[in-house]
């Protein structure tokens, strides 16, 4: 029996890369969702020329992690049996989604997350990241790796592939940038079994903003520990992550 796999992908203001990505992404998937976060460029009006693609809108703005919340809550309501989620920036590659959507159902028995990396292998032709993105994602990978006994390479990949039903232990509050980091410590209270999948490493727009004092990288540093500390408290877990946690990382 195949798998109902659903696509979905956050999108805010992406009016240059929406139609590119979502007409290649057409070429290999059926089923696509795409939660408009608000967006005021005119990626509404280009999502109107793609009947063939759910679309559920947030008016205003909620933040990249309300969007993915919604993209689970969507899954589960509909009975997917695979939930995959990409960015809509053209960082991800379309046709490798048939390939992460078939790692949930493993060999050695299903896989509740299958988390793209790209760090975990080179690809040829892969972009140099942005110094200080990369230096928080290996601090906070550390950080993950430490204490609560991962062994991930990437802790911020959006593109990844979830059981469905396993989606139902979750309880998604950060609504924001730092939503994935309280994702890792509940996949790991839940007991969620994780692969990771290499993907290339590709950087359109350097300059992306993450907005207000988080484009300073001391202060969404701090703030991803902060995030942390405050899921480990919400759900019970003794670890704490230090200012100097992940620092071999780097």
């Amino acid at each position: 029996m195949s798998q109902r796999i659903l696509t979905a992908l956050p999108v805010y203001n992406e009016v240059s890369h929406v139609a590119g990505v979502l007409s290649e992404l057409q070429n290999h998937t059926k089923d696509i969702l795409v939660v408009n976060d608000g967006s005021t460029d005119g990626t509404a009006q280009v999502l109107k020329s793609f009947p063939d693609v759910k679309v559920v809108h947030h008016n205003p703005n909620r933040g990249y992690g309300a969007a993915l919340a919604t993209a689970f809550e969507y899954a589960l309501k509909h009975n997917f049996d695979v939930l995959v989620t990409m960015d809509c920036d053209g960082q991800h590659q379309p046709y490798l989604v048939q390939q992460i959507a078939a790692m949930v159902q493993g060999a050695d028995g299903p896989v509740d997350m299958v988390s793209g990396s790209r760090y975990l292998k080179q690809f040829s032709g892969d972009s140099i990241p942005p110094i200080e993105r990369r230096r928080i994602n290996a601090r906070i990978t550390g950080c993950l790796n430490e204490q609560l006994g991962l062994s991930i390479t990437d802790a911020f990949c959006g593109f990844k592939a979830y059981r469905v039903p396993a989606l139902a232990g979750l309880d998604i509050t950060d609504t924001g940038y730092a939503m994935p980091l309280q994702l890792w410590v509940q996949a790991v209270d839940l007991g969620w079994k994780i692969q990771e999948f290499a993907v290339p490493l590709i950087y359109l727009d350097e300059k992306r903003s993450f907005g207000g004092s988080l484009d300073d990288a001391a202060i969404r540093l701090a703030h991803y520990h902060s995030v942390l500390n405050t899921e480990l408290e919400r759900r019970g877990m003794s670890q704490r992550f230090t200012a100097d946690c992940g620092s071999s990382a780097e």
